[in-house]
């Protein structure tokens, strides 16, 4: 299991007592001490951008350098202050933001930076130790929170479509597959999405804008505890074959029994079956039934700005 952030703090102030040391190679050696699988050293931050072990030791380097336990001779590069070095010399088994708090220049940056409001609140030092015992970096928490918020509108959303007609469903699924790519224009997809109304098929689409190949949909806007069986799925699969399709496209706002979903994964047809929790997720994607309410940028540091070579 990958450490905390907090955690690998003791871990990086004393490779850095080593010598000059650059995150990766720090990174790497506390893998090999801590045995972490290939698995574990590859796992990546939800965004996909950087791995999860690099941006906590980066983190607790960071935090270290504020206190003035750490610092950067070089581009890139990290190694132990004097202030570090007796630090270490103290014999102390354990460093966390707790521990840096007492340090003052740290104190004054970490307080300064988790203001609530513009009206800068007072923070006591015992009040700023408590939160620093959380051990999530920032990046994390910022992750943690927008999956949290998309938790609530993917539930939001299906309670919404729930409420809806079945013809809502219907244009529901319209917009959200024109808004992926499909159907080439909505007019002409919305005309052929229910269309056929028979054969247990809802309707057809294209799936290229020159209607080189058409997908068949199926659309059941059951409620949430309504899973749609294998039974079903069948019927759907009969259809496209009296149909001579080779594609379709399942959409529900409930969900798939797990025979459904065994019973898709092995047919000479290709079908996808698209649950609530998909469908939601789809259209939050693809900013369907949904619209941004706050953008936030998070800057990083340039180094290619400050960067005098040549």
């Amino acid at each position: 299991m990958i450490p905390d952030y907090q955690a690998l703090m003791l871990p990086v102030l004393r490779y850095a007592a080593q010598g000059e040391q650059r995150v990766p190679d720090v990174a790497e050696r506390i893998a090999d001490d801590l045995g972490l699988s290939l698995q574990e050293r590859e796992e990546l931050l939800p965004s996909g951008r950087q791995r999860t072990l690099h941006n906590r030791v980066h983190w607790a380097k960071f935090y270290m350098s504020k206190a003035g336990l750490i610092d950067s001779p070089a581009r890139g590069r990290f190694i132990a202050s004097d202030a570090g070095k007796r630090f270490l010399a103290s014999g102390a088994e354990s460093l966390n933001t707790q521990t840096l708090m007492r340090i003052p220049e740290f104190f004054e940056f970490f307080t300064s930076s988790n203001k609530q409001d513009a009206e800068e609140k007072t923070v006591s030092p015992a009040s700023a130790s408590s939160e620093g015992q959380d051990v999530a970096t920032p990046e994390e928490q910022i992750e943690a929170a927008y999956r949290s918020l998309n938790a609530a509108l993917r539930a939001d959303l299906l309670d919404r479509i729930r409420d809806n007609s079945p013809a809502f469903f219907e244009k529901l699924i319209v917009d959200l597959l024109v808004a992926m790519g499909y159907g080439g224009s909505h007019r002409n997809a919305a005309e052929q999405l229910g269309r056929t109304g028979d054969g247990g098929v809802d309707g057809v689409i294209n799936e290229d804008r020159l209607g080189l190949d058409r997908i068949y949909v199926q659309a059941k806007r059951y409620a949430e505890e309504n899973t749609i069986g294998r039974p079903a799925v069948q019927a759907f699969v009969g259809s496209l074959v009296g149909f001579g399709a080779t594609k379709g496209v399942f959409v529900t706002a409930s969900s798939f029994s797990s025979g459904a979903i065994d019973y898709a994964k092995n047919l000479p047809q290709r079908v996808i079956l698209i649950d609530g929790q998909r469908l939601a997720d789809l259209m939050i994607e693809h900013g369907v039934g949904t619209r941004a309410h706050r953008m936030i940028q998070v800057q990083r540091l340039d180094e290619d700005f400050f960067s005098e070579d040549g």
